[in-house]
This record gives structure tokens, sequence and C-alpha cells, in this order.
């Protein structure tokens, strides 16, 4: 019995001996398992400046090892198990001698969660421009030196500061260290400046993904804004200021504010619009823009793809021309072509063809004499209108003046409102935007050349008088006279001699007076006008640049039946009613509105059949503006030049020796007027044409004509 208890006492012994043991050695290697788990909290502490530092200060491993107090207090239990292997069959106490020491060893570690976090983040603020150290860097960078090369027109340095300065300059095109929508719009327009006939090289911008601090990205800031302002000015004054091509070209140009400009970037939806809507807004422009697309597109050739026209039914062959009265077998093939009624196998040019070939001369945009010569031939047969109506430079050249011509006109051209075209000798009277009425005109001969203008026609004169231009007086007349005392008054004009000494010279109303019947009145410094003319053959030819400058209409009394019903409307002026007031007084019939004058010269153009049409640089404009364009001067071309006043009124007095008088009939007539009408005809009657009036008003004794 005693060896029994013996027995159980020593089993006792030597199981909580073990235990005991066992209890030490788990206690002992915990601590060490734990701190292998987790980092300890003062590793992660600091918090690096960038993304690069931060990685470094939180380890992948601790990121996707971090565990919680309660993970941890089990966490060794599996090897305590193995080293706890023990023949006593009770396993539980073995788990519950693990129990609070594990949350006090694992407390710490709950800071490698917030130490991932930052890691993760993008580089702190610290590393981005403010927009704030920008706009200090354009407020010291628009006060320095260096900003009158950058802006180096005077009034847009004042426009710049003048819009920062007002929001405290702030910028427009940055925004957190790097360029904005709005820029990027602005660049992208201005790179494809070609499109509307400038050239992007002349509006340089920035490269934003170069600038880095706050002083590179306010300069790139300025030279933006630098660029803009000078497109908007090219766009709406022009590259080329018109006194750079001729002093007989005179517009008000208004070139845009540019704090205004940098505004309306500023608040624009799509800032690249904004800049286009600086382009002319008239339709012609648009219309030479889209040709321009067509044209490089097309490596410039000329409205492509081509239509080939139909071949005609019958051809006219070549030969001498056709006249009324004649019989000639051709006139067989021309009253087939032209359809005319009868015997079509008829050899004699009659009426009945003539009036068939007049109708087909209208049409056609020919000389209208009726009678049948090589040209109207040419068109019969399928040929091409006129031999002057093709470019005379490149035609992309001759588009892009043409567009830069544009850029001189004011934007509103008038509800009502007159284009005269001198190159294609044309006038046509517009109302709210649609043709009204269209008519050929005759123009200054390139010696005397129709000014570029524009204008307000006030008034027309029934029965006009006419005063000769001081320059015809001292120049032509005044010479003549001393070869002929009696040329003058052969020819139906009167001098009188002022007290002052001045020498006028006039011509009554009447039907020979060298401006016809009527005339339109619209004052301008270079004193033309439009009027009637006792010339008419004119008219029939294709090139008709043979006046002093002053413009002759076709059909005037027609025209004032037009213009008359625009301004005067339920009046009832008619072409009769005007007719009915000849007489040997003026009459003038002013307008309640005026009507604007439009002296346009345009060498390529758009007609309503949508072609591109070129004509004769007869005044040599063209020219002159792609020498601008591509020359020496091209860098200066938007820069204005002073030019000796023109003076068209100065009195002329009488010379020594001479007086204002009519003597014997010593009759020199034709020759006088062939040496002082360049060829004129030598009909008395006939010479006046050429002439011009002063802003209309014969009784103010004011000239006209250049």
């Amino acid at each position: 019995m005693k060896s029994v208890r013996f027995d159980r006492l020593l089993a006792s012994t030597a199981l909580g001996l073990v235990l005991v043991l066992s209890s030490h050695a788990a206690m002992a290697q915990q601590p060490e398992k734990i701190e292998n788990a987790t980092p300890a909290p003062d590793t992660t502490a600091p918090v690096a400046n960038d993304a690069a530092a931060s990685s470094q200060a939180t380890p992948a491993p601790a990121t996707t090892e971090t565990i919680t107090p309660a993970e941890a207090a089990v966490t060794p239990a599996p090897e305590l198990k193995q080293e706890a292997v023990a023949p006593a069959p009770q396993p539980a106490p073995v788990e519950a001698a693990v129990p609070a020491p594990a949350p006090t060893a694992v407390a710490p570690a709950a800071a490698p969660p917030v130490t991932t976090t930052i890691a993760a983040e993008p580089a702190p603020a610290a590393s981005v421009v403010a927009d704030s150290a920008v706009a200090e860097r354009l407020r010291a960078l628009i006060d320095a030196k260096s900003f009158d090369r950058i802006v180096s027109r005077k009034a847009e340095r004042d426009g710049v500061e003048a819009f920062y300065k007002a929001r405290d300059f702030a910028p427009i095109w940055v925004g957190n260290g790097a360029a904005t929508d709005r820029a990027r719009s602005v660049t992208r327009y201005l790179e494809q400046a070609d499109a509307v006939g400038l050239e992007p090289d002349d509006y340089p911008t920035p490269d934003f993904a170069a600038a880095s601090t706050a002083d590179t990205l306010a300069d790139a800031e300025i030279r933006l804004t630098a660029a803009a302002l000078t497109f908007a000015r090219h766009a709406q004054t022009g590259r080329i200021h018109f006194s750079r091509v001729a002093n007989d070209i005179q517009f008000a140009v208004d070139a845009p504010n540019p704090a205004d400009v940098l505004a309306k970037l500023a608040t624009a939806t799509d800032a690249g619009a904004a800049l286009d809507s600086y382009n002319p807004p008239q339709p012609q422009f648009a219309a030479l823009r889209a040709k321009l697309a067509e044209l490089r597109a097309n490596g410039g050739a000329i409205n492509k793809p081509a239509v080939a026209k139909p071949a005609p039914v019958v051809r006219i062959p070549d030969g001498s021309i056709l006249r009324l009265g004649m019989r000639d077998d051709r006139v067989i093939a021309l009253r087939k072509r032209l359809d005319v009624e009868g015997d079509k196998n008829n050899t004699l040019y009659d009426e009945a063809v003539r009036e068939a070939v007049l109708a087909f001369q209208t049409e056609s945009d020919i000389g209208v004499d009726g009678n049948v010569g090589p040209q109207t031939v040419r068109m019969l047969n399928g040929g091409e209108k006129r031999d002057v109506r093709g470019p005379s430079a490149d035609p992309v050249d001759v588009v892009l003046v043409n567009m830069e011509r544009w850029r001189w006109f004011a934007r509103d051209l008038g509800d009502q409102h007159v284009i005269v075209n001198v190159p294609d000798y044309t006038l046509t009277l517009y109302n709210e935007g649609n043709v009204y009425w269209h008519t050929r005109i005759v123009v200054g001969k390139p010696s005397q050349a129709t000014p570029m203008i524009s204008s307000e026609m006030k008034f027309i004169t029934v029965n006009p008088t006419w005063n000769v231009p001081p320059s015809i007086i001292e120049n032509e007349y005044l010479p003549a006279l001393r070869e002929d005392p009696n040329a003058l008054e052969r020819i139906g004009l009167k001098m009188e001699q002022r007290e002052d000494g001045t020498v006028r010279i006039y011509q009554p109303p009447g039907a020979a007076n060298a401006l016809g019947r009527i005339r339109f009145n619209f004052p301008n410094k270079f004193l033309v006008y439009q009027h009637d003319t006792p010339d008419k053959n004119l008219f029939n030819r294709d090139k008709r640049a043979f006046s002093h400058g002053c413009m002759r209409v076709q059909d005037p009394l027609v025209y004032g039946e037009k213009l008359l019903s625009l301004v005067r409307p339920g009046e009832n002026y008619t072409r009769a009613r005007l007719e009915k007031m000849f007489g040997g007084s003026e009459i003038n019939i002013n307008f309640p509105k005026n009507i604007w004058v439009h002296m346009t010269y345009e060498t390529a153009f758009v007609d309503a059949a949508g072609k591109l049409q070129f004509r004769e640089d007869v005044y040599g404009r063209d020219a002159r503006m792609i020498a601008l364009m591509k020359g020496s001067e091209r860098r200066v071309a938007d820069v204005a030049v002073a030019r000796p006043p023109i003076s068209f009124s100065k009195p002329v007095r009488m010379p020594a020796g001479m007086h204002a008088g009519s003597g014997g009939g010593y009759n020199r007539g034709p020759n006088l007027f062939d040496w002082i009408f360049g060829g004129a005809q030598a009909q008395p009657q006939q010479m006046a044409p050429q002439q011009r009036n002063p802003r209309g008003a014969s009784n103010q004794g004011r000239s006209s004509f250049r």
C-alpha cells in the first residue's frame, strides 16, 4: 500500500516539474517570436519628405505581415505544442500558460498600418509650384526690363500690366504648376494659324512641359500672352499695314484692346475659338479660307476636282468678225448653236442672230457688242470666259493677300452697302446680306488708280456740274491753253479767275457733261465718286481701267432707282422719274440714311456658284503685298509708315501773262483730247467721262479726282 502511494507521489512530482520547466521555456521564447513578426514602433516613426524616402522607411513585408494583438496571442502556440510533448494527457493547461503577457508585448505594433498608408500617398505639396509663387514672379517679370523684349508694343505692354494687375497677377495659362486646358487650346490654334492666312512662326508658343519653376512658368505665361495678343491684332487689322502698299489706300483700322482680349480669353469656354473670332466675319473671307484649304490639299490646283464641261452641240469655226448684215456660212452654225428661231440654214447675220448673240454675251459676262469675234467664238465653243482671269502669281499667295485685305475693312459693312471690286470692274449693291443689284463699271487707269477706301454715300446729284480737279488744271489744261486759248470753250468748259488769283474750270450741267446726268456722292479724301458717262462704248470691253480714278456706272439711272428704293422707300423714285429731272440745274436728293461704299481690290474671290475666281493684278497691289510677305520688310510689315499727304484740292493760280478768257476758233480739239486723256475718243463730249468731282457739292467750289 505504501509502495503504491509512493509511486503516485513520484509521478505527481515529476509531472509538476515538467509543467514548470515547460512553462518557463514557453515564456522565454514568446517575446522573440512576436518581435520578429512586427517591427518595433521607433523604426517607422520618421516620415519622409518624398515618396522614395517613405518607401524605404516602411519595408514591404511589414505591410503584409502586420498582425493584431489577438493574433499575436496564439501565433506561437504550434511551436509550443511541439516542444511541450509530455506523457501527461491534459493539454488545456498548456494553452492557459500563454495568457496576459502577449497583449502587453503586441500593443506598440499598432503603428505599422499608419506607416504603410503614408508610403502609398502621392508626393507632398512641397514638390508642386504654387500658383501664388507664379503670380509673384509674374509681378516681378512685368516690372523688369526684359518684359519689353517679350511684349514689344507699348500699347500691349500697358494692356498686359493692367489686366494682370487687376487680377493680382494670377496666371490664366498656368494652374497647379502646369499648362491649363485654356493654354493648350490657344497653343493648338496658334500652331495652325496658316489656316486663316497667317504664319504660325509669327506667334511662337512656349513649352510648358519644360517649365518646372515659378520663374520658368511665369516666363511661359507672358510669352503665350504676347503670342495671343499679336495674333489678335494681326487677325483684326492685318499682318501688312496698308500704308506700306500704296498711298491711295485709307482705312480706319481699329486694333483690339489688349486687356479686353485677355479678359475674353480668360473667360471663354473655348479660348481657341475666342481667338478665331478676331478674324474678319465677312462671308467673302470665310469662302476664301475654305478655298485656301482646298488649294493646299490639292497642291495649288484650282477648283479641283474639275468638272468637265459638256461639249457644245455645234462648234463655230474661226474666221473674221461676224457683224449685222453679213452673209457667211458660219452663221448657219451660229443659228444652230444659239437655237435662233426661223430658217437654221440662212447665212444672213440678221437682227434675230444679233439679239441671240447679245444675250449670250451678257450671260457670259464678256464684251457685249452683238458681234462674233474671237472671244465670243471661244466662249461659244466652251472655252474660258476671259484671258485675264487667271491668277497673276501663285494661287495660294493670291488668296493669302486677298484674305489680308479683308482685314482692313470694318467688321460691319452695313445692312445696305455697296462693294466696288476694281479688278473685276463691277459694282454690287447689297441689302441685308443679299445681292440687290449688280452692274459693270469703268475704273481708274493704272497710272491714276481708283483708291481703296470705305465711305458713306450721302446724296445723289441730278444734272451735276463738273469742277475740274486742280491737278488736271495745272498739269493738263493750263499747258494746253498756252497752245490754244480757245480749247476749253470749244469742249464746253468754262474758266474763271477769282479775286485771289486762283483759277476755277468747270463744265455746266448738260447731256455732254463729263459726269453724265447723275452723280453718286460719298465724301472722301481722294475726291472720287460714282457717276454717269456719255461715253458708253467702254462698257463692252473686258478690261475697263480708263478713268482718272472715279467709277463710271453702266446703268446709273437704275442704280439711282435701287439706292433710293432702300433709303427712301415708298417715294416712287423710278428710272422714269429721275429722267424727268434732267435739265440745266443741279438737283440733290439727300439720303435719310447713309449707305456705305466699300472699294475693294479682289483679285481672288468665290463666286455665287462656289467657284474660286481670279482677276488680273491691274495696279500691282498683289505683287507688292507678296513681296512684303516674303521679303526683307516682313518683320516690320505690320508697322505703319508715313507717306506724304496727297492734295487734290489745292487751288491753282493763273500763270503770269495768261488771262481767263476765250479766244478765237483755233480748233485743235482732237489732239488736245488725245494728249489730256491718253487715247480717249476725239469727240469733245467723250473726253470728260474720265474726270472726277468733289464730294458731290459743286456749289462748294471744290474739285474732284486725285
